[in-house]
């Protein structure tokens, strides 16, 4: 009788964890994006980017195809300002473009450029080789995780969503864009006004989509962006994975789709990532370029 009551003295004891809140996993989220700039900070990708532009007016075209290398990087150029991801673009259709290492010398040293130039000049750069009508800075893998970010989640409503699929209007998802664990589905739409995401008239382009997030440690299995207006209607979809180089999840593949609502253009693309390795560039009068 006295084990007897032992046992039960014990399971009486023992207190069962409540189930997370969506601010736990939204907090949980916060940390985690917050390590994974800063440790992603030190690493590239290599990218191979495919493109298609084809026109939707019914008329018989054949569409316009690229295919990109690129060094794909994450770089902060102050303490006050936002992570910028930088596609470095090295090879066009297997061509090696040729004034690669001018371009990057004045990204990273150029003492006499303000900062808001640099950033300009980034954005552009990894757009320089992008096809069709539609101009865009926004197929960039890490985009989405920006909106996680402890400055910026005041920014958007969250809800927990019942719907795991796949994005489904994203070209042919694989077993990439699926995930057998324990995941929360998170969807997000921006409230605030003045954007993170601008049109090229620096007018409000909400962002709204969702995440795929591990509840109990914030990690983010796969993200969806999308965005729309008169002008445009986009989808982004970003697969995670591990890598043992970064020690956490890293970007593997991205897929999108643009449409431009004005012309009746479809941009598709698919890019996957590896090679992930570490990069040095130094500040002052002389620049190290990425070790291959």
């Amino acid at each position: 009788m006295l084990l007897a009551a032992c046992v039960w003295a014990t399971a009486m004891a023992v207190t069962v964890e409540p189930p997370p809140t969506l601010e736990d996993v939204l907090r949980r989220a916060r940390a985690y994006v917050t390590e994974f700039e800063q440790r992603l900070s030190g690493i590239v990708a290599e990218e191979t980017y495919a493109q298609e532009a084809r026109e939707l007016n019914g008329r018989r075209q054949d569409p316009m195809r690229r295919t990109l290398r690129s060094d794909l990087l994450l770089v902060k150029l102050s303490p006050t300002t936002d992570w910028l991801q930088l596609r470095d673009v090295f090879e066009v259709d297997g061509e090696p473009v040729r004034d690669r290492d001018e371009r990057l010398l004045k990204l990273f040293v150029a003492p006499t450029r303000s900062t808001e130039a640099r950033i300009s000049t980034i954005l552009k750069e990894s757009a320089r080789y992008n096809i069709g009508s539609v101009t865009r800075t926004v197929n960039v893998p890490v985009l989405a995780l920006r909106f996680l970010e402890p400055q910026n989640q005041s920014r958007f409503k969250f809800k927990r969503s019942g719907d795991r699929r796949a994005p489904g209007t994203v070209p042919a998802p694989d077993a990439r864009f699926r995930v057998s664990t324990e995941v929360w589905v998170v969807e997000y739409e921006e409230t605030a006004p003045a954007t993170i995401i601008r049109t090229n008239g620096q007018r409000d382009l909400p962002a709204r989509g969702r995440f795929w997030i591990e509840p109990d440690t914030g990690r983010v299995l796969m993200s969806e962006l999308l965005l729309q207006d008169r002008f445009i209607r986009a989808t982004i979809a970003v697969s995670y994975q591990s890598e043992p180089i970064a020690g956490m999840l890293v970007p593997i593949e991205m897929r999108e789709r643009i449409i431009g609502r004005r012309d009746r253009t479809q941009i598709d693309g698919t890019a996957e990532y590896g090679r992930f390795r570490q990069f040095q560039v130094t500040v002052d009068e002389k620049f190290a370029p990425i070790r291959r």
